[in-house]
């Protein structure tokens, strides 16, 4: 009987990186456009609602602010889910991210290892790291897809 390889899929880096980027990227985003405080806190209910004769339970308007309410939640869980993924990186990996990514005002990725007192080199050899470690806890990293010749 032999032995049975079992064998991960090969990351895709260049896309990891850019699904990395493009969710904190949208995090600064909603940051801007729906002020922290101002975020619902919206949990979900059930009503009864009698039947109508037009298949039609609410009006335009009610459909436009529940579609605006349904936004919002889902901009404030984006925030959630990246802070999440966030706080679990070491306190050096928090600080790149936050200074880079996370905060109001954009900075060069010069500034900030000059900042922190480390060598440039090191400096993206780690950021690559964490953006490895992030794309795994926020659970969107890529795969290589396989091909199989014909």
């Amino acid at each position: 009987m032999g032995k049975q390889l079992f064998m991960l899929p090969e990351i895709d880096r260049e896309k990891t990186k850019a699904a990395v980027e493009s969710a904190l990227e949208k995090y600064r985003f909603y940051l801007l456009t729906v002020p922290e405080d101002k975020l619902p806190k919206v949990t979900a209910s059930y009503s009864l609602v009698p039947p109508s004769f037009s298949n039609e339970f609410h009006s335009s308007t009610e459909q436009a602010v529940m579609d605006r309410i349904e936004l919002e939640i889902a901009k404030s869980k984006h925030i959630e889910w990246v802070l999440r993924g966030v706080n679990r990186l070491s306190k050096v990996e928090r600080e790149i991210i936050y200074k880079r990514y996370l905060e109001d005002e954009e900075i060069f990725d010069y500034e900030i290892y000059n900042e922190i007192g480390i060598s440039e080199r090191r400096y993206y050899r780690l950021k690559a790291r964490i953006f490895y470690k992030l794309a795994f806890l926020l659970k969107i990293e890529e795969y290589k897809s396989e091909k199989h010749p014909v």
